[in-house]
């Protein structure tokens, strides 16, 4: 696969800010307690679906207080229809553990404090710090690993070795950056049938050939 040239690397950073300057999430949450858990539901799960479920879990527990104190099958009754649902129940029950007896009650607004806490790691960390803080990182989940090889900015196996490779590339406005790389991914360079027609990065794409089918 062609690699991005500099150049060409200006200019995909330039075309994403001026669409994309003002993404956010596309999870539903009224503070940084809603937004923790809203981030840990929403692996290997649609934001759609995790919409969906939140309502009901934080009406019963709206604070970290509540749900330390959760029953967990009554959790797992909340959130079953969330892909691993008994996992994501036991840890966002210690995640709320966590923050009341280390962070009184606060959640914790840095990447090595989040990655602390159940079920976090550094993807689900990074994506709260640049929704919640607008902080300058980059989080790599399927859509944006995807966009990112197919405009040939990276061709690493991972999406850690990916994320580097973005920060490195792009430096700055990386919070609008990744915003923006999900919402592409999601809604234009999608994973079957991609719209290339509607998308404005034709010209820079590296793979267009290669996936028409």
């Amino acid at each position: 696969m062609k690699k991005a040239t500099k150049k060409e690397i200006t200019e995909i950073h330039k075309r994403f800010i001026e669409r994309y300057s003002d993404a956010v999430t596309e999870l539903e949450y009224k503070n940084a307690y809603e937004l923790v858990i809203a981030v840990a539901l929403s692996a290997q799960c649609t934001d759609k679906r995790v919409n969906l479920i939140t309502p009901a879990l934080f009406e019963k527990y709206p604070s970290v207080y509540e749900l330390a104190q959760a029953d967990i099958d009554d959790v797992k009754e909340l959130i079953k229809s969330c892909s691993f649902f008994n996992n994501k129940a036991k840890n966002i029950i210690k995640m709320a553990q966590r923050v009341v007896k280390v962070y009184d009650g606060e959640i914790p607004m840095n990447e090595k404090d989040l990655q602390t806490l159940a079920g976090v790691g550094q993807k689900t960390a990074n994506v709260v710090m640049i929704e919640y803080t607008g902080a300058n990182l980059m989080a790599v989940d399927t859509h944006v690993f995807r966009v990112s090889h197919r405009l040939g900015l990276s061709d690493d196996k991972t999406a850690k070795a990916t994320e580097a490779t973005l920060v490195k590339k792009f430096k700055n406005d990386l919070h609008a950056l990744h915003q923006g790389m999900v919402l592409f991914g999601r809604y234009i360079c999608t994973a079957k049938n991609p719209k290339c027609e509607e998308c404005f990065l034709t010209d820079l794409c590296k793979t267009k050939e290669s996936f028409k089918v």
